[in-house]
């Protein structure tokens, strides 16, 4: 199709004329209207406003550049910081997952005129006893057993050589021997490596085991003097930021509470099962593989994997290929179970974190810092959530989660951030949080147009008044 693009006679009869009508008077709104074949107008030429949009587009860019380059910025810095004060900051959260799991027990003797310091010492004892009663127990069963289970090694290892000789991968005798041979050899170039390795493993464990008994002191002074951690805090940073500092602490104890409750629930029923089909099957070590499939779960993902692969292999040199073939399917089938079943309800409902989000935390985390940056990545994403979700909430206009009237307003938990329950002071149960007697808790924090609120102290006199 061939477009005139000259100016029609009559236009051209009066320069003057800009309308494109030959001065009869009508606007031309377009292309000759709605017929696309009668083109007897010219497009009008771009006018300033695209310019000024360019320009605005541009300057956003540039203004969005230079925010993210400074977040980037800051975030290697923080990282930095957090490297360095790893030292001091892994007792701390390992006390306070410490002090999630023992506080209520705590509270209970508490409740019942036992004085703070020797409630703290009772359930912290008690702890340690079950802790060390496990080792008693496991320990001289993996002694009696690991004999049997190196007795059976060849055994298993025959049977394997024979499986790989049948179909479908037909490998004569040679040629495993040729690998297993291989495999030796590989080992002994590496013993020294493998050396290193394992003295850099007990210079590990040993910082381990001090981190362990800085947060079991940590945990002590937290079970003790709880209930007065978070006047202090909101006491320290002024009247503005004391209702932020509150409910930040309220809610971080809350998602470290709501994770150590669903990875135990998790590692029981993963225990459980597993642990019931080795003992059906005959697999030795059935109680230490149990163990450590229970606590193998508040790794998330990979600990559980690790836990299951361990299991199979002392299935497959003990009991045979088809057993271990069995437990294969044992610990496939919980884990789906635990994966596409517990997970979602328990961390949906409490971390609200995807399951991307917690293989990538734990990833970098085990990168990063081991085992325990492993155990520590998921409880660490969750707060980072949880401070983020906060910050978005107050930028909404949201008020602090601690209200004057004494009740106390948490986040339901649903991804719009926006759904918010109203609980009674009595029925909220912020751990080692609120302590009606003690220092700060009348001044805890302030409205946000100056008024004082004492957001825990209401809640205190309140709980008087009612008693």
């Amino acid at each position: 199709m061939c477009w005139d693009l000259s100016m029609p006679d009559d236009r051209s009869a009066d320069p003057t004329d800009t309308t494109g009508t030959g001065g009869s008077g009508a606007t031309s709104t377009g292309p000759a209207g709605d017929d696309p074949n009668s083109v007897g107008t010219r497009a009008p030429a771009p006018g300033p406003d695209r310019t000024r949009r360019l320009q605005a587009a541009t300057r956003g860019v540039a203004i969005g550049s230079a925010q993210l380059i400074l977040i980037v910025i800051a975030l290697v810095i923080l990282g930095r910081v957090f490297s360095i004060m790893w030292v001091v900051l892994l007792p701390v959260v390992l006390g306070l997952l410490f002090t999630t799991v023992l506080w209520p027990l705590t509270r209970f003797l508490r409740s019942h005129s036992w004085p703070p310091a020797l409630a703290a010492a009772t359930v912290l004892l008690g702890f340690l006893a079950v802790i060390g009663g496990i080792f008693a127990v496991i320990v001289p069963q993996v002694v009696s057993q690991v004999e049997e289970v190196a007795n059976q090694f060849s055994g298993g290892l025959q049977e394997v050589q024979g499986y790989l000789a049948g179909p479908p991968f037909n490998l004569d005798d040679d040629q495993v021997g040729n690998a297993v041979q291989a495999l030796i050899d590989r080992v002994q170039s590496n013993a020294t490596q493998i050396a290193s390795y394992a003295a850099s493993t007990a210079a590990t464990v040993g910082n381990i085991v001090l981190n362990l008994i800085l947060a079991l002191l940590l945990t002590f002074f937290f079970l003790k003097d709880g209930p007065k951690w978070v006047p202090w805090l909101a006491a320290q940073t002024g009247p503005r930021a004391a209702p932020h500092v509150a409910a930040l602490s309220v809610k971080t104890w809350a998602t470290l509470s709501e994770f150590i409750k669903s990875q135990a629930l998790v590692g029981f029923v993963d225990a459980f099962f597993i642990g019931l089909g080795l003992l059906v099957l005959g697999v030795p070590l059935v109680l230490p593989l149990t163990v450590l499939t229970f606590f193998g779960a508040f790794i998330p993902i990979i600990g559980a994997f690790a836990a299951g692969a361990f299991a199979v292999l002392i299935a497959l040199v003990s009991v045979g290929l088809t057993k271990a073939l069995i437990v294969l399917g044992i610990v496939v089938l919980v884990q789906q179970l635990e994966g596409n079943v517990l997970q979602p309800i328990l961390q949906g409902r409490g971390l609200n974190l995807h399951a991307a989000v917690v293989i990538l935390a734990v990833t970098a985390g085990s990168s990063m810092f081991g085992i325990i940056g492993a155990f520590l990545s998921v409880p660490v994403a969750a707060l980072i959530a949880v401070f983020y979700r906060y910050g978005r909430d107050q930028l909404d206009g949201l008020s602090p989660e601690v209200a004057a009237d004494g009740t106390s307003q948490q986040l339901a938990g649903d991804s719009s951030g926006a759904q918010l329950v109203r609980r009674k002071a009595e029925k909220v149960d912020t751990a080692p949080m609120v302590n009606p007697d003690s220092e700060g808790a009348e001044d805890a924090g302030t409205t946000a147009d100056g008024h004082r609120v004492g957001l825990i102290g209401n809640a205190a006199r309140r709980l008087r008044l009612h008693r």
